[in-house]
C-alpha cells in the first residue's frame, strides 16, 4: 500500500502529490498462475499424483514418466489400458486406490517395472497373467490387501522377485504353491498375519534361497516342526511378539542366522525369560540377537552360557539393574545395547566381562545414572559410546569417568544434566571424531578451551548448551572440525562480531546457527571459513543487511528461513546467485516494486530455491500469502503514467514560471 503526506499552503503541491499517487499506484500489476495437478519432482521422470481423487492417469503426465506415486486415488479396476501409455514405468505406487480387480495383462506394456505397491487395496480378483508384462519386477507389496492364502498371488512371471511384502493380512499358512519362484527372494515379510505353526513342508519351498530376511513379527508362533529350519542360512529372522521363546530356540536347531529379533512390543506385556528357555541357542549359530522388553526371571552367569558366540546383543528395556560379574567366554561380543534399563551406576554393567566391545549403548536409563570413575577402563577397544538421556551430572567431566578409552571415536552425552568442562576435558579420548553434547548445560571453566587435544574431531554438536559464545578460545584445538552445531545458543546483543570463536575452526564445512536470536552478523564474521558448503541461519531475526556476511561463500546450501528479511537490494543479489540452494521461506517478503529486482531474480533462479511453496509475500496486504512464483510485477511507466507525468511536469513548470515572475515583479516594486 502506498501513502503520501502533503503539507503546506497552496493547491499546486496537493495536486502534485495526487498525480504522484496515481502514477505509482498505476505501475503495479499482479498476475497469478494456477498449480499443476500432479507435482513434478524430476522433469519428465518423477511425478507425485497422491490424494487427488483421480480415476485415471492425467493426460498431462508425459509418456517418459518412470516413477509415479499414485496412492489415495480411485481405481476400482486395473485393466491393460489403465497405464498403457506410460511404457517407461519403473516404480508405481497404488497404495489405497480402492482396487478390487486386476485384469489379465494389466501391466503388459511395462517391461521395465521393478516395484509395484498395492498396499491397502481390498483385492477380490487378480488374474493369473496380471503381472505377465514386467520382466524386471523385483519388489511386490501386497500388505493389507485381505489375502487369506498364498495361492491368491499370481506366480506367473515372478522369477526375478527379490522382496515380497504380505504383512497385515489373514494368512494362516506360509506354504507356497509348488510352482511359485522363491529362489531369488531376499526379503519375505509375513508380519501381523495368523501364522501359528511352521512345518518342514512350509520351509522346503524356501530352501533354495540364500541369506533371506524372513519376518514373522506379530504372529505368535506356537509350534515349529523339528528340523524345519535345519541347515538353512538367514540374513535375519524376526519372531517379535512370540510368547514362548522356547518354541523358537528348539525349532531353529542347526540353522545359521546373522540377525535374530525376538523382542516384544509396547502394546504387549513383557515376557519372563529363564536360563533354561535360552539353552536352545547353543544348538544354532547366531551373530546378533535382540531381546527387547523381555524380563529375566533369574539373571545370572548361566543366562549368558549360550551367548558366547554372539557378536551383538540388544537388551533394551529388559528391567536390568546390573549385569552378572565374572562372565566367561564373552570375547566375541562387539556390540552391547542396554538402553532404557535401571542401572544406578555405570559400573553395574560389569564392563570387564566384555573385553572386546567396540560399541556400547546405554541411553534413556529409567533412573539417574552415575558415571562413577573408571567403570569402562577395561574396554580398551571401545569406539562408540552412547550415554545420552541419562540425567548424568558431573562437576568435572570427563577424563576420570572415561579413563583408558583411548580408541573412542564417537561419544554421545546429549540430553543430560549440567556438566563441568575444564581444560582438555576429554584428554582420555584423544581420537574422538564425533562428540554430541546437545541439550546438556555446559559449565566451561577453561580459558583456553575444553577441546584442545581433540585434533581429530570432525563433528561437534553443542546445540542448546547455554554456552558463553563470547569466549573466542572455546573451539581452540579443533583444526579438523567439519561440522559444528550451535543451534539454540545465544550471542551477546544478538550479533556475531568480526572477532569471534569461528576463527579457530577454519576447516568447517557445515555450520548450524539456527534459533540463536541473531539480529545481525558483521560482514567479516565468517572471514577465513573458506570450506563452508552448508550454513543454517534459520529461525533468527536477521534482515537482508546480514547477507553481506555471506559474500565469501560460494556453492553453499544457505538456509535463511524464518527470519525478518523483507527487501533484498540489488547489490546483494550476486551473493545469492553464487550459492547452490537457498531457503527463504517464512520471511516477511515485500512483493511491491520496491523489491522488484529481487522478485525478478527469484523467477530467474527458482531452481535454487528450497521450500518455494512456503516462500510467500507478506506485503502488500492484497498479496499476503501468495507464492512468490505466482506474482509478476509490471513496474515500468505505462501510457497512462506518461500522460499524468506530462501533466504533472506541465503544472510544475507553470508553477515555477509563476513563482519567478512573481519574484521579479516584487523585486522591481521594491527598488
Amino acid at each position: 500500500m502506498l501513502s503520501c503526506s502533503c503539507t503546506g499552503p497552496g493547491m499546486a503541491p496537493a495536486v502534485s502529490c495526487y498525480f504522484l499517487v496515481v502514477l505509482l499506484s498505476a505501475s503495479c500489476e499482479v498476475v497469478t498462475s494456477s498449480d499443476q495437478m500432479c507435482i513434478e519432482k524430476k522433469t519428465n521422470k518423477i511425478y507425485n499424483c497422491e490424494n487427488l481423487d483421480l480415476s485415471e492417469v492425467p493426460d498431462t503426465l508425459p509418456n517418459t514418466t518412470e516413477f509415479l506415486e499414485f496412492s489415495f486415488n480411485s481405481l476400482p479396476t486395473i485393466q491393460n489400458t489403465t497405464f498403457r501409455r506410460l511404457i517407461n514405468l519403473i516404480f508405481l505406487d497404488l497404495t489405497r486406490c480402492q482396487i478390487n480387480w486386476i485384469h489379465e495383462n494389466a501391466f503388459q506394456s511395462h517391461p521395465q517395472l521393478s516395484t509395484l505397491v498395492l498396499t491397502g487395496n481390498p483385492l477380490i480378483f487378480v488374474a493369473e497373467t496380471a503381472l505377465s508384462g514386467p520382466e524386471s519386477l523385483k519388489h511386490l507389496f501386497l500388505t493389507q490387501t485381505g489375502l487369506f492364502s498364498l495361492e491368491f498371488i499370481p506366480a506367473h512371471n515372478l522369477k526375478n522377485l527379490e522382496s515380497l511384502y504380505l504383512g497385515g493380512n489373514y494368512i494362516s499358512s506360509m506354504k507356497f504353491p509348488k510352482d511359485f519362484p522363491t529362489r531369488n527372494l531376499k526379503v519375505l515379510d509375513f508380519q501381523n498375519n495368523a501364522i501359528h505353526y511352521l512345518s518342514r513342508e512350509d520351509m522346503d519351498s524356501l530352501r533354495a534361497t540364500t541369506n533371506l530376511s524372513l519376518n514373522f513379527n506379530g504372529n505368535d508362533i506356537k509350534g515349529i516342526e523339528p528340523g524345519a529350519f535345519k541347515s538353512m542360512v538367514f540374513q535375519s529372522l524376526k519372531f517379535g511378539g512370540t510368547v514362548n521363546l522356547s518354541v523358537i530356540f528348539s525349532g531353529l536347531h542347526n540353522s545359521t542366522i546373522q540377525s535374530l529379533w525376538l523382542g516384544t512390543f509396547e502394546d504387549t506385556e513383557d515376557q519372563d525369560l529363564s536360563s533354561s528357555m535360552l539353552e536352545g541357542l547353543c544348538e544354532m549359530s547366531v551373530e546378533s540377537m535382540n531381546l527387547q522388553k523381555h524380563h529375566f526371571s533369574d539373571l545370572s552367569s548361566a543366562t549368558f552360557q549360550c551367548f558366547t558366540h554372539l557378536q551383538e546383543l540388544d537388551l533394551t528395556a529388559t528391567h536390568l539393574q546390573k549385569l552378572p560379574s565374572g562372565l566367561k567366554d564373552m570375547h566375541s561380543l562387539k556390540k552391547l545395547v542396554l538402553n532404557v534399563n535401571k542401572f544406578n551406576q555405570l559400573c553395574q554393567i560389569n564392563a570387564d566381562s566384555f573385553p572386546s566391545l567396540t560399541h556400547l549403548y546405554l541411553k534413556g536409563n529409567v533412573i539417574k545414572l552415575q558415571l562413577g570413575a573408571g567403570c569402562l577402563e577395561k574396554l580398551e577397544n571401545l569406539q562408540t559410546l552412547d550415554l545420552s538421556h541419562n540425567d548424568i551430572e558431573a562437576s568435572d567431566c570427563c577424563n576420570l569417568q572415561l579413563k583408558n578409552l583411548s580408541h573412542l571415536q564417537s561419544l554421545n552425552l546429549s540430553y543430560n544434566e549440567p556438566l563441568g568442562l575444564r581444560n582438555e576435558a576429554f584428554k582420555a579420548c584423544p581420537r574422538l571424531e564425533l562428540l554430541d553434547l546437545a541439550f546438556t548445560h555446559l559449565h566451561v571453566n577453561a580459558p583456553q578451551g575444553p577441546f584442545q587435544n581433540l585434533h581429530l574431531l570432525q563433528v561437534l554438536n553443542l546445540s542448546h548448551c547455554f554456552l558463553d559464545t563470547s569466549n573466542q578460545h572455546l573451539l581452540a584445538g579443533l583444526e579438523n572440525l567439519r561440522h559444528l552445531n550451535l543451534q539454540g545458543n545465544h550471542f551477546q546483543d544478538g550479533n556475531i562480531p568480526k572477532t569471534n570463536l569461528f576463527q579457530m575452526v577454519g576447516s568447517l564445512e557445515i555450520l548450524v546457527l539456527s534459533s540463536c536470536d541473531l539480529f545481525s552478523i558483521d560482514r567479516e564474521a565468517f572471514h577465513g571459513l573458506g570450506n563452508i558448503v552448508h550454513v543454517d541461519l534459520s529461525h533468527n531475526n536477521l534482515t537482508s543487511d546480514s547477507i553481506n556476511a555471506l559474500s565469501q561463500f560460494k556453492g553453499t546450501y544457505l538456509n535463511l528461513a524464518t527470519n525478518s528479511i523483507r527487501i533484498i537490494p540489488p547489490h546483494l543479489l550476486p551473493t545469492l546467485s553464487q550459492q547452490n540452494i537457498i531457503n527463504l521461506s517464512h520471511n516477511p517478503l515485500d512483493c511491491t516494486c520496491s523489491n522488484v529486482h529481487f522478485l525478478t531474480w527469484y523467477k530467474e533462479n527458482v531452481q535454487k530455491l528450497e521450500d518455494f511453496k512456503e516462500t510467500r509475500c507478506a506485503y502488500p496486504p492484497s498479496l499476503q500469502g501468495v507464492q512468490l512464483s505466482d506474482v509478476t510485477l509490471s513496474c515500468g511507466i505505462t501510457a497512462v503514467s506518461i500522460f499524468f507525468l506530462t501533466v504533472f511536469l506541465f503544472l510544475l513548470a507553470a508553477l515555477l514560471l509563476y513563482t519567478v515572475k512573481f519574484f521579479l515583479r516584487w523585486k522591481y516594486q521594491h527598488l
